[in-house]
């Protein structure tokens, strides 16, 4: 069984010609799909592992053969053209909403490879003569394969959509937010949840408070604790459900709780949840007459956090020798939810 704390892969960008298939497309050779690969494509979809494409060719040409193929869904925002391979790595990082560090990049040429490399050491290079060790090694091999990871493609393509959708909306964000018709479901976490509830721990870097990752046997402890209560969020809209998309994680005392870990998928950043959840945390405290405290790790990446808190009225009280920042809200001021979702708590 892998670490859950191990580097991990999200998505793995294919180049084409020599690689995904035989042949050059652009120069008229008979184009033959390679089977072990198609293999390797649909074992990673399963696992939940994301996958696009970076090829210098023309992009009509090459998708018409990957639809002939029946592969061509597999591919998120594909990046076929003539420019360099390290800035299409570079924009499906930034279009799939995810750290270039949990890309690998498989192409047959030496060149590309060392190009990409050399633009962005921290992506995960392959020879595409190494195509059938994917599978096994240790950063393509999520400890679980839960439920949201055999939809996430097709939840990704689902996001497409709604971007699309906004894009088009004549009108005030709040209302576009408003038609999606979202409800947030805020409960207790079950033994069921905790597979999916380790993954968010371990592929959640840009809405993660504190950058912690932990275990299924570390959240289990969490969720039996009577002092920690370990909450599971999902959402969902008209267009179907985004999963389940954030944790909280509080340490809870008689006079005081704290906010040991605060995630969310970076699938939601733009819809506003963190900041629904925090409000439903400040309510709770507020109901329960005690004080809410909450943890901050400054990491390379969680920045949004930090803001998110400042935002909803928490104030620095100290950081420690470990870099570990100590807020505190007010518990004034507290605001309604917002119009355009409705809150489902579960108990």
């Amino acid at each position: 069984m892998s670490n859950p704390k191990e580097k991990k892969i999200k998505c793995v960008v294919w180049d084409l010609d020599n690689t995904l298939w035989d042949g050059v497309l652009s120069e008229n050779d008979p184009i033959r799909i390679r089977d072990h690969v198609v293999a390797v494509i649909k074992n990673l979809d399963e696992r939940g592992i994301l996958q696009s494409i970076a090829s210098r060719n023309n992009h009509e040409q090459a998708m018409a053969q990957l639809q002939a193929f029946g592969l061509a869904d597999y591919f998120l925002f594909p990046q076929i053209h003539w420019n360099a391979k390290s800035s299409s790595i570079e924009k499906i990082a930034e279009d799939l909403n995810i750290g270039i560090d949990s890309l690998a990049f498989v192409d047959d040429q030496p060149f590309e490879r060392d190009e990409v490399r050399s633009a962005h050491t921290e992506v995960t290079c392959i020879d595409a003569l190494d195509v059938d060790l994917i599978p096994s090694m240790p950063s393509m091999m999520p400890r679980f394969i839960t439920d949201d990871s055999k939809k996430r493609r097709m939840m990704y393509r689902d996001d497409m959509v709604r971007h699309r959708e906004e894009k088009a909306f004549e009108g005030a964000k709040d209302a576009f937010l408003a038609s999606l018709n979202m409800v947030v479901t805020i409960g207790p976490a079950q033994e069921s949840d905790l597979q999916r509830a380790e993954e968010l721990t371990v592929r959640t870097n840009q809405l993660n408070a504190t950058g912690y990752t932990y275990s299924y046997e570390e959240l289990n402890a969490f969720r039996l604790s009577k002092q920690h209560r370990l909450l599971i969020v999902s959402l969902d809209d008209k267009y179907g459900s985004y999963g389940k998309i954030g944790l909280v994680l509080l340490e809870v005392h008689f006079d005081a709780w704290t906010i040991k870990l605060l995630l969310l998928s970076c699938r939601v950043m733009s819809r506003g949840i963190g900041s629904v959840l925090i409000s439903y945390l400040r309510h709770e405290a507020k109901k329960q007459r005690v004080r809410l405290l909450a943890e901050f790790v400054a990491t390379d990446r969680n920045r949004m956090m930090y803001i998110t808190y400042k935002f909803a009225n928490f104030s620095e009280i100290k950081t420690d020798a470990q870099g570990v920042t100590l807020l505190e809200n007010d518990l004034n001021g507290l605001t309604p939810f917002p119009d355009y979702l409705r809150i489902n708590v579960v108990s």
